[in-house]
């Protein structure tokens, strides 16, 4: 069904917000990580994220499954949609630009469709996603290149941890085609608290975040990066998924490229590279080619 114009406009309102929001994420995640550790600013957007989603969830009278199957489920959701995505873009972020993060991370709809078609075949095989892959391709080899001709240094480590990131959360999408006997916004809860479960140990080990004495730029990046690009944004997507559907909701995939990349621009000051530039470019156009459902591209031909 159409919507009609004042809840159209909203709409559209609210898929900004969250181009916004998740776009923005990787300069709160800059920022936080200058003084506190990857593994323990991870930990705690994944425990406040995920209890603030807990509460949305009891709000709308629903709970979150605690049976052995669910439970299976949230871990291994969380392993690639939280513990490892969100770690490695914390880490690799100490040695490049919000900005370039932004860039690589997007190809998450390449991936996801390389899975598919590889492994799982979920999905067709068009002209259009297979010009989307190439396109992809072609970015990510002008943003890392011309840094491998110099040698692997942390900089070329971190971009290619940033892509691996967006392999897991190719992953993850592919493996939440097995919630749809859930509420959409219950995976999302139990993968971040489970995410949060996971990391917490790990960074009372690591980094035993009570020696910390982080800067308070970076404690409100963190509760920014949680309690807005996180859950909030959770709470924007499925409703937007509600209100615009799967199709319309998609258009926050390639809106966020460039809006994360001005904010790194205008708030933290970075100058992206030409070859950058040049990638960004390959990339929306990849995101666009991936997204975009089919009969954008060939629509038939009335006879």
């Amino acid at each position: 069904m159409t919507e009609q114009p004042p809840r159209l406009a909203v709409s559209l309102l609210m898929l900004l917000a969250l181009a916004t929001l998740w776009g923005g994420s990787y300069s709160l995640i800059k920022i936080g990580v200058a003084t506190i550790p990857p593994i323990t600013l991870i930990a705690a957007r994944t425990i406040i994220a995920g209890s603030l989603l807990l509460v949305v969830l009891h709000l709308r009278g629903l709970r979150l499954p605690t049976d052995r199957r669910n439970t299976r489920r949230f871990i291994i959701q969380a392993a690639l949609n939280s513990v490892l995505p969100f770690t490695l873009i914390a880490w690799a972020e100490q040695h490049v630009d919000a900005g370039l993060a932004v860039i690589l991370n997007s190809l998450t709809p390449v991936f996801a469709f390389l899975i598919n078609a590889l492994i799982t075949r979920h999905e067709a095989v068009t002209g259009a996603k297979l010009f989307g892959v190439a396109f992809g391709i072609v970015g990510i080899c002008l943003v890392v290149g011309p840094s491998v001709l110099g040698g692997f240094g942390s900089g070329v480590v971190a971009q290619l941890a940033i892509i691996l990131a967006a392999v897991a959360y190719g992953g993850a999408v592919t493996f939440g085609r097995t919630f749809r006997d859930l509420d959409p916004m219950m995976p999302a809860a139990g993968s971040l608290i489970w995410g949060g479960a996971i990391l917490l140990p790990v960074s009372l080990l690591v980094d035993q975040p009570w020696t910390l004495a982080p800067a308070m730029s970076s404690i409100t990046a963190l509760l920014v990066l949680s309690v807005f690009s996180t859950a909030l944004a959770f709470v924007l997507y499925f409703t937007l998924l509600q209100r615009m559907g799967s199709v319309g909701t998609t258009a926050q995939a390639y809106l966020r490229v460039p809006i994360g990349v001005g904010i790194g621009v205008l708030f933290l000051g970075e100058t992206p590279s030409p070859n950058a530039v040049l990638g960004l470019i390959f990339v929306v156009a990849s995101v666009i080619a991936m997204t975009l459902p089919a009969h954008f591209f060939f629509r038939k031909r009335k006879s």
